[in-house]
Order: structure tokens, then sequence, then C-alpha cells
């Protein structure tokens, strides 16, 4: 098992101008090395390696809490739909992320660096037909902080979805729950 290149990207918390359609047309066809360090640059050599040897690639985002990692395989996403010229009105991270509140509903929670952070790891696989053009995609979890259900530290909440569901506790075809408000609830798991 070899590993290929490695890039530190650092979340600058805030948008930058480095990220367009444009930038991504620039390190299309590039080789590793002939433009500055980027998200791109990865992509590109693993789009290349993909289509020179026919095999499959794995890109591993990795990091803290509130590091930037749904937002790199974003645009890691958004680079392979350019470059592969995938045909669709919206674009294909759009596709993929479209189940992002439901899984964020039930998978994230306040801690106190993010108001959102991630509580499970995500493995999103990218399918691509013979002209190397995405024809779909599937995102699994992993790793789910289950001690969270039970137990959160001083200024952290459970998973989002507690607190959603206790919020319509009123709502008919939610009664056979038997929520009160979230403070009640959260004692019982206390």
């Amino acid at each position: 098992l070899a590993a290929g290149i490695i890039l530190v990207a650092i979340n600058p918390y805030k948008q930058l101008p480095i990220y367009g359609d444009a930038i991504i047309h620039a390190y299309s066809g590039q080789n590793m090395g002939d433009m500055d360090p980027h998200i791109f640059a990865v992509a590109e050599e693993a789009y290349k390696q993909m289509a020179r040897n026919n095999k499959n690639q794995s890109i591993i985002v990795s990091g803290e809490s509130g590091a930037g990692k749904t937002v790199s395989a974003r645009y890691t996403m958004r680079y392979f739909a350019t470059v592969s010229k995938s045909s669709s009105n919206a674009h294909v991270e759009d596709k993929v992320l479209a189940s992002n509140p439901i899984t964020e509903a039930v998978g994230n929670a306040k801690t106190t660096r993010n108001d959102n952070s991630s509580r499970f790891g995500k493995y999103t696989e990218i399918s691509f037909d013979r002209s190397y053009q995405i024809i779909g995609a599937n995102m699994r979890t992993y790793l789910l902080e289950k001690s969270r259900v039970v137990f959160q530290s001083e200024n952290e909440r459970n998973y989002h979805i507690f607190y959603q569901l206790c919020a319509s506790a009123m709502q008919p075809e939610y009664e056979h729950l038997k929520l009160g408000r979230s403070q009640e609830n959260n004692l019982l798991f206390s």
C-alpha cells in the first residue's frame, strides 16, 4: 500500500476566490507540481491516474472539527464534475450533498468549536462511466459518536434531530413519542 500526494489545507473561515471555474480550468490537464499546491491539483492527479491506469482512486480528507473537510470534499466533487464534462443542470456535488440536511440532523451536534459539527465519518464513492463522466455517487456514514446520545459536555448539545423532534412534539404524528421540551428530555438521558 502506497501513499500518494499529501496536501495540507487550512480553513480560512471565509470565502476565497481560489475555487471558481477559472481555477478549475487552470488546473485541468496540468501535471502535479506545475501549479501551486491546491485541492484541484490533488483531484486532477486522481482523475488522470483513474483514466490512465483504469483503476479506482481514493482521496482522503481528514482533519479536526471545523477544519473544512466537507467543503474540501465539495470542491473535489465540483472539480470532477467540471473536468469530466458531466451533463447535468445541477452540479454533481449538489446532488451528492442533497442528503446533507437529513444526514446532518441525525449525525451533527453543537460542540464548543462548531455549531454544526459532524460527529461521524463519511465515505463518498463517485462512479464514472467508460468515458470518465460521472454517472452517480454513493455516500456512507460510519463511526457515529454514540456517547453523545446520553452525555454532552458543558456548552455542547445532543444530535440536532433530538431538538427537532422535541420542537415538533405537539404535532399529531409525534404524540406517541411523548416528548416534552428538550431540557426535560435531556435530563432523562443524563
